[in-house]
Parts: structure tokens; C-alpha cells; sequence
């Protein structure tokens, strides 16, 4: 077996341990930095030096967990049984983002690909995983990921993922997978061992940077891009969505996701399937899915906090924090984001303390993700409850119709569509004892200093926080859970028969509402969405027939007056 590593870092010698025994490796003559050679196949570590055994950079897979010893995966072995999947584009799309680990009680692909009937039944069209790269440990968001080539063992390794990703093919689903490529964990993370990968150019909140601009980044970045190309070449994922490419600080005159989406873009011709990016970006910067050809980065979409957070004040009233600039009038925060996709297009940001972002193009409604819930913001709360702890099912199904039936390309968290009670909390499985203790006094100490009492906030290491949020797949047969689900479907079945709501125009869509009162009515094209988020019964302007409803609703002339917490899709 060939076996080949870029270490420069390395003064004087690199060996590969196979089973034990150590075999030198070469300098490669032609690629600096790069050293190569024969020896055996098997379960296999680098050695710089005479240092301890590391794992490969690119291990395909590690069967002993990010510490081990590194092996290869022969992907053209694996069998797959839907050769005819041909990919979906994501405009038009909703999108299903899930956690492995928690998504059922066995915690594993297999488990997950049995409840797969489910999604199709709901009507959505992708599922996002979460990241699956290895961690130490069993349980964890895998965040904090290391070997970004490898899938994390205790989910299924390599072969698990892809009968995950063909069962979900089989039965219509694409599949979309959640990278981090602005940092690595904090155990098992060997790459500054090898070289360069990061630098004190510029620092993130995890410290030093991913080296994407300084000395060694050209190979830096072709093992980012390569092990974005191969979760979608060889495990056939169909996206992949990018975390906090806010903190891919990169000065280069050709930015790393640009570079990253033009080789993807080439992927999708050689493979004949549409391939595309999603960004998570707190930049508020339209060029990151503005075509190359315009200037721009090229990506297919972003996630949309805005439209999250003014949703989100609109239903529970918070407004804490970054709530704060969308609070003191959040009805207008959510008719603006709807029609103009950012709130933050170039105005000031009380949360910052400075002007922020800059005016989005208004055809593109569809390169915003909209959504209520996500990972982040139901796990970064300090219990990880879910809005539907303290709100009322009719004001979920308001939350729901106002997503569902938006300009954006919709995105459900995992138990979202039935209202699920269960928390979703921060938990980690770390095994070095020290970093587990930092970790627990970090989460207390980051949320006592916001006036939460230290022993209520859940220990992410303590086995029962992961059990807690595991989906309590019982809740869908019951009331009122099964009732919300029903509306989810609704929602996503009208989306699908009629093009007027998944029109992603922000320009067509024109919002009317009363602060005051709490009513909201969303015109699209022949359409109402009216909702009453108020106390009080309120007689909206939405004249024609109710085709879909949830709570109490009336005609009254050319106006409907909906029940508290209550909505109503209409047809002019």
C-alpha cells in the first residue's frame, strides 16, 4: 500500500507504523513538504522524528476513535443499491436538519434510516445532518470534530453513512452534511503536529485561525477542499452545509469558499448532479451567494438568523441579548425581513454596537434559509428548551405558517413539525477528566453570569443530558402533537401544489399587521397568511376562501376574524 502525508514540519524523518512496525517513508522530490513510500496494508499512524504515532491528516476512517491508528476505506467496494439518484436542486426545497445521536434512542444511521418513512410522509424534500467527523467519546453535536475525512464510529463509520445516504436516496430524500472547517476539537486534533494548518494571523473565538491566507495555506486549503469533495463524491451527499464561514479569515485575493464552491461546481458536471453550499454567516453580506460571474462567492444559500430572531421575539416576547434590536417591534422586524430578506441591511446593530450588513437583492428569497428552530438556537439556551415549552400549540402553528409559507427555502429542526416537548441540550462525552471539568465550568459559568443559577443549568457530560434529548417518538400519536404534525404536513403540501408560496420574490410579498393588536397578514400573489399572535380576537384583511386553518376563524365581509392564536392560509 502507498501511503503519503504532508508533514513539513518534520526535520529529518517520517515513518509509518502499520500493526506496530515502523516503515521510512521518502521526501517527495516534486511536492514540498510531502513524504511517501511503500509498506503494508493495515491499521496505520504517522510517526515524525521518532514522536508518538498520529493519526493520518486524511484517515478515511478511525476505528479506535480520534486517538487511534488510522485505516483505509476502499469506497468503489461499497454496493449501492439507487444508481439511478440524480440529485434535486435545493430552490423549492425543505430542508430536515437532524442529529444522529439523538434523532432516535439507538443513536446510529441504521436507526435513523428506519424512521425515514416519516420525512417522506411530512413532505420534505432534504435531510441535514449535523456533523458525523470522529470525537472522543460516544455522545457530542460533533462541533468539535476532528479527522475531516473520517466518520465518527460509534454513529456507524464509513459503511453506516452510506447505507444512510442510499436508503434516504431510495426513498427520494437528498442528503446534506454539516462541515467545520474553521476549527478542529480541542482532543484528537494532531494537524499542528504536521504543519501549518493554523495561524496567529488572525484568531476566532477557538483561538488561532485556520491557516487560509498565510505561509502553507495552498495545501491547507486543497485538505479542506478535498475533504469537502469527498463527502460528496464518495459518500454522494448532495450539499453540504458550512459553519461560520464568518470565521474563514482569509485575505487572499480569491476567498477559500469561492475556491471551494468553483470546485464543487466542477464536481457537479463530472458527477451530472446538481451540488451546492450553504453557508451559516453572521456577515449579512449578500456576496457570499452572489454568482462568481456578479462577484460574488458563488454558495447556493445562507442561513437567515434575522428572520429567525424577529420570528422568534414575535412569538415568545424575549428579548434578551441579540433579541434586543428586533424586540421593540418585532411584527415589523418579521414584515421587513419577509420582504427586504435581511433586518441588519446596513442599519445600526445595538447588539454590535455598530452599522451592520448591507441591502440583500430581493429576487433571491431562496438563497435565505428561513426557520424557527435550529441546533443553536434551542441547544445555546441554557436548559435547551424549545419554544414549545411555553407556547401555546396554536401560536407554534402560526410559527410554522409564517416558515413554511415563506419566500425563503424552509428548514424544520428535528421533532419541530410535531411540537416536540423534549429539550435539546448541550452534551459532550469528553474523555480526557480536565477538559470534561473545563467544559462543565464553562457552560455554568457563561449562563450563572446571565443570572441563571449554577445547578440549574444541565452538566453536558452527565449521561442523562443526552438522554434528555433524545426525540420521544411517542409524542406524534398524541394530542396535541399529532394535530401539529397534521399542519406541518398541510403547510408543506400547499407549498408544493402552489407556486405562489415558494415564489422567493421579496419584492412580491407585501406584509400588513398591527403592533398593537398582534395580527399579521403575509399577501402572496393570490394568497393570505393571516395570524394573531394577539389576546383578543382580531378581524384581519383577508378576504376569500380559509384553504388551511388552525384554531378559530370567521368570515366577516371582506375580513376574517381569527381566535387568539390562530391561523389561517386564505385564497383571494
Amino acid at each position: 500500500m502507498r501511503y503519503q502525508v504532508w508533514a513539513p514540519n518534520a526535520a529529518d524523518r517520517v515513518e509509518v507504523a502499520v500493526d506496530g512496525a515502523h516503515h521510512p517513508l521518502s521526501r517527495d522530490t516534486v511536492r514540498a513538504g510531502w513524504w511517501q513510500g511503500e509498506a503494508p496494508a493495515g491499521d496505520y499512524a504517522f510517526v515524525l522524528d521518532g514522536g508518538r504515532p498520529m493519526p493520518d491528516p486524511r484517515s478515511p476512517r478511525q476505528p479506535h476513535g480520534p486517538d487511534g491508528p488510522s485505516r483505509a476505506v476502499d469506497h468503489a467496494a461499497f454496493n449501492w443499491s439507487h444508481t439511478g439518484w440524480r440529485g434535486r436542486p435545493l430552490p423549492g426545497a425543505v430542508l430536515y436538519e437532524l442529529h444522529i445521536g439523538t434523532f432516535t434512542p439507538a443513536g446510529t444511521f441504521e436507526a435513523a434510516a428506519e424512521r425515514l418513512d416519516h420525512l417522506v410522509e411530512l413532505g420534505v424534500d432534504f435531510v441535514e445532518l449535523m456533523p458525523v467527523c470522529p470525537f472522543p467519546g460516544k455522545h457530542g453535536w460533533g462541533y468539535d470534530g476532528v479527522s475531516l475525512w473520517a466518520v465518527h464510529e460509534p454513529y456507524g463509520g464509513p459503511e453506516g453513512l452510506k447505507r444512510f445516504v442510499d436508503a434516504a436516496h431510495r426513498k427520494g430524500l437528498g442528503v446534506v452534511l454539516d462541515v467545520v472547517h474553521n476549527h478542529l476539537g480541542p482532543a484528537g486534533n494532531y494537524l499542528p503536529a504536521f504543519g501549518p494548518y493554523f495561524t496567529d494571523r488572525h484568531h476566532t473565538p477557538w483561538g488561532s485561525a485556520v491557516n487560509l491566507d498565510a505561509p502553507g495555506s495552498d495545501e491547507v486549503r486543497a485538505y479542506l477542499i478535498g475533504s469537502a469533495l469527498g463527502w460528496l463524491r464518495d459518500y454522494r451527499m448532495d450539499g453540504l452545509r458550512l459553519d461560520a464561514v464568518h470565521a474563514l479569515a482569509d485575505d487572499r485575493a480569491v476567498h477559500f469558499l469561492e475556491e471551494l464552491a468553483t470546485e464543487v461546481d466542477r464536481l457537479a458536471v463530472a458527477t451530472n448532479r446538481p451540488l451546492f453550499l450553504v453557508a451559516e454567516s453572521d456577515l449579512n453580506d449578500p456576496r457570499t451567494t452572489t454568482p462568481r460571474e456578479a462577484g460574488g462567492q458563488g454558495l447556493a444559500a445562507q442561513w437567515s438568523d434575522d428572520f429567525h430572531h424577529a420570528l422568534h421575539c414575535a412569538l415568545t416576547g424575549e428579548s434578551q441579548g441579540y433579541y434586543g434590536d428586533f424586540a421593540a417591534a418585532p411584527l415589523a422586524a418579521v414584515a421587513r425581513t419577509l420582504t427586504r430578506g435581511y433586518f441588519h441591511d446596513g442599519g445600526w446593530s445595538s447588539f454590535r454596537g455598530r452599522h451592520h450588513g448591507r441591502p440583500f437583492p430581493p429576487a433571491h428569497g431562496h438563497r435565505l434559509l428561513g426557520y424557527l428552530q435550529t441546533h443553536d438556537q434551542i441547544g445555546n439556551r441554557a436548559l435547551g428548551d424549545r419554544i414549545s415549552t411555553s407556547l401555546s400549540p396554536g401560536r407554534l402553528a402560526c410559527g410554522a405558517a409564517l416558515v413554511l409559507t415563506s419566500p425563503f427555502t424552509p428548514m424544520l429542526f428535528m421533532g419541530e413539525e410535531w411540537g416536540a416537548a423534549t429539550p435539546w441540550q448541550y452534551f459532550t462525552d469528553h474523555t480526557d477528566p480536565n477538559l470534561a471539568e473545563a467544559v462543565r465550568r464553562g457552560r455554568r459559568r457563561e449562563f450563572t453570569g446571565h443570572g441563571w443559577a449554577a445547578d440549574s443549568v444541565p452538566d453536558p457530560q452527565e449521561p442523562a443530558t443526552v438522554l434528555r434529548s433524545v426525540l420521544d417518538w411517542t409524542e406524534p400519536r398524541r394530542g396535541p402533537h399529532r394535530a401539529l404534525l397534521d399542519w406541518s404536513r398541510t403547510l408543506i403540501r400547499l407549498r408544493r401544489e402552489h407556486p405562489e408560496l415558494t415564489d422567493p420574490d421579496l419584492a412580491a410579498v407585501r406584509v400588513e399587521f398591527d403592533e398593537d393588536a398582534r395580527w399579521l397578514v403575509v399577501h402572496r400573489g393570490p394568497y393570505r397568511v393571516a395570524v394573531n399572535l394577539g389576546t383578543a380576537a382580531a378581524a384581519v384583511p383577508a378576504a376569500g376562501e380559509v384553504v388551511a386553518a388552525f384554531g378559530g376563524n370567521r368570515r366577516s365581509g371582506d375580513r376574517l376574524t381569527l381566535d387568539p392564536d390562530s391561523v389561517a392560509v386564505v385564497r383571494r
